[in-house]
């Protein structure tokens, strides 16, 4: 009976971490890597820098979602009770260890790549950290944070393949920087309530939903006007022009969709919208970078 409910728990505890990575999340982050990699190489990486590329990002990225979690506990007690921390799933002690544990491997697997890639990953790591514990109440200043954190997996890959970057990831970095702190925005507008408690000056919080939705729109909106960039420099083919003129369309839906409510379900709605826009952009750049 003891060991069957030993099992159960880890069975549990396992179940609740899985949901704490956020699978989708930590897969584009490796997957956005990949597209960095191809994009500046216009080809295949060697076996070595895909797998360790895209791990580096992966770990990294399920450490900063479960110490977010951790972070933001008693919000989540308000806003996502159902969540496995505030459920009761997982303890916070298992979390922290769990979080500390990716991290570190996440570290570990970038030292093969080169010691830049290595160093980036530690100041990736520690950026995430100090978002969680102090930036998400910085406002803007969090925001932009949090989206320099998102938009590093581009970069990166650039630095494991060639040690630098080209004007196409450049691109992509703007891309997911610009529309990932109009993400956040958004966010702020979903967690209002909770945030207002716990003191968070969201965007949202100080000056209201209303401005928080013209200030999300403006930041969907940018990086429309740079997406045709890699093509009118021939570093992109017209199939990347054909696929990324639907993200643009997705983008521009998305900021009329905010601007028109400012409701918890219409801001999840959108935000859950911009990560599908970020997966169709990372396609684009990655059909656009082998097809060119």
């Amino acid at each position: 009976m003891t060991q069957q409910k030993s099992r159960s728990s880890a069975t549990t505890t396992l179940r609740a971490l899985a949901m704490m990575i956020r699978p989708v999340n930590c897969l584009m982050m490796g997957f956005a890597v990949v597209v960095g990699e191809v994009a500046i190489l216009g080809g295949i990486p060697t076996p070595n820098q895909l797998v360790l590329g895209f791990s580096v990002s992966f770990l990294l990225t399920a450490s900063s979602m479960i110490h977010n979690d951790v972070i933001d506990l008693e919000i989540d007690r308000i806003n996502a009770p159902q969540r496995p921390l505030p459920s009761g799933m997982v303890s916070r002690e298992r979390a922290l260890i769990a979080s500390a544990f990716f991290g570190i491997t996440g570290i570990l697997a970038a030292l093969p790549l080169s010691w830049i890639a290595a160093l980036i990953a530690i100041l990736t790591f520690a950026s995430s950290y100090a978002y969680n514990t102090k930036g998400k109440r910085l406002g803007i200043v969090g925001n932009v944070m949090v989206a320099f954190c998102i938009a590093m997996p581009f970069l990166f890959g650039g630095i494991v393949v060639l040690s630098t970057i080209n004007v196409t990831v450049a691109a992509f970095f703007l891309l997911a920087f610009l529309s990932n702190i109009g993400r956040e925005v958004t966010k702020g507008i979903a967690d209002v309530e909770g945030d207002r408690t716990k003191g968070i000056m969201t965007v949202a919080v100080s000056s209201g939903e209303k401005k928080a939705s013209r200030l999300a729109a403006a930041f969907y909106i940018l990086p429309v006007m740079i997406t045709p960039l890699p093509y009118l420099l021939g570093n992109l083919g017209m199939l990347y022009l054909v696929i990324v003129a639907a993200v643009d369309a997705g983008f521009i839906y998305s900021s009329l969709s905010i601007l028109r409510s400012q409701t918890k379900g219409a801001a999840l709605s959108v935000k859950r919208q911009v990560r599908y826009w970020m997966l169709l952009a990372m396609v684009a750049f990655l059909l656009g970078g082998i097809a060119k």
